[in-house]
This record gives C-alpha cells, sequence and structure tokens, in this order.
C-alpha cells in the first residue's frame, strides 16, 4: 500500500509542476519563477523511483502491476518532455539540459560531500579510540609502578630485614652441603 502512495503521490506532484509550468511559463522572466516547480516535478519523479525497488515477488510479475508500472514511466516520460519543450521553447533550446546537468553537479557533489564526511567521522573515531588506548596502556604503566614502588617500600621499610627461607633437604644434598645418608630396606 504504501508504494502506491508513493506512486500516487509522485504522479500528482509531477501534473501539478507541469500544469504550473503550462499557465505560467510566458509570464516569468527568468527560470527561477518557475524552479520551485521544477524542483517539485523531480521530487514527484523520485517519489515514483522510490518505490520500484521495495515491491515483492507477487506484485512484481502481476499483471496489473507491471501494466500500471509501465503507464506511470509513459506518462513520467510524457511530462518530462512536456516540461522540457516549455522551458526549451521559452529560455533557449539548451536551457532543459544545462539544467539537468546542474542537477546532476548538484547531486554527485552532495553525495561527495556525505562521503567525505563519513570519512571524517571514521578518522575522528579512528582517533578516539587510538587515544583511548594509548590512556589505557598509560594506566596500566602507571599502575605496575605504583604497585612495584609499593612493594619495593614495603620490602626495604625500617626495622625490616629480609630473611630468606632455608633450603631444603634435597637443595642441600644437590649443592653438597650435606651428605646423604645411606638407608637401606630391610626385607
Amino acid at each position: 500500500m504504501e508504494f502506491v502512495t508513493a506512486t500516487l503521490t509522485g504522479i500528482a506532484l509531477i501534473k501539478k509542476s507541469v500544469d504550473f509550468v503550462k499557465e505560467n511559463i510566458s509570464t516569468v522572466n527568468d527560470i527561477k519563477g518557475i524552479a520551485t516547480q521544477i524542483d517539485a516535478f523531480f521530487e514527484g519523479e523520485a517519489q515514483m523511483n522510490k518505490r520500484s525497488g521495495k515491491v515483492s515477488i507477487k506484485e512484481q510479475f502481476g499483471i496489473e502491476s507491471t501494466a500500471s508500472d509501465f503507464i506511470d514511466r509513459k506518462l513520467l516520460e510524457e511530462k518530462r518532455q512536456e516540461l522540457k519543450n516549455m522551458i526549451n521553447l521559452r529560455f533557449g533550446p539548451t536551457t532543459w539540459d544545462q539544467i539537468i546537468a546542474e542537477r546532476a553537479s548538484k547531486i554527485s557533489e552532495a553525495k561527495e560531500q556525505v562521503r567525505l564526511q563519513k570519512i571524517e567521522n571514521r578518522q575522528r573515531q579512528k582517533d578516539l579510540i587510538d587515544s583511548l588506548q594509548t590512556m589505557g596502556i598509560v594506566f596500566c604503566v602507571i599502575c605496575v609502578l605504583a604497585i612495584m614502588i609499593f612493594i619495593g617500600v614495603k620490602a626495604y621499610a625500617d626495622g625490616y630485614k629480609y630473611v630468606p627461607r632455608d633450603y631444603t633437604t634435597q637443595q642441600k644434598i644437590w649443592q653438597g652441603k650435606i651428605k646423604k645418608k645411606n638407608i637401606q630396606l630391610v626385607d
């Protein structure tokens, strides 16, 4: 249902725009007088194109939707040609082509701006992550140093003398400090 509404709205915008241009083409002195209606035409075209990718398989291959899409496309082409002819007759033979080229240029610039903004945002995010990682590493190093200093101060505090543990009997035997006793088992 949503795509039908989008199509009907698109068609209504296109018809309204073309009708307005028809009625007022002779009274305007420059293209600015009908620019909003040309924008509305392009908006209607965009709304018609928006729904083309959001159709279910049943609707895509149905006779009604196929015929409706075909007729809508033909009406769109007819209205576009009509608008092009009116504007070219009033303002010169290449005016419509210049409008289309300027529109394509602005769309391309807008897409480029969005692309550059995404790249800039990714770079900022990467820089933020790098900064957080660096701060984390510095924090860990500071913690390790603080623990080492704490242990060092504890170990060498006044009144404390380090006394190593005595070796085990086995270690003393290996070092040769004591001799191994030969014990024989009796059966």
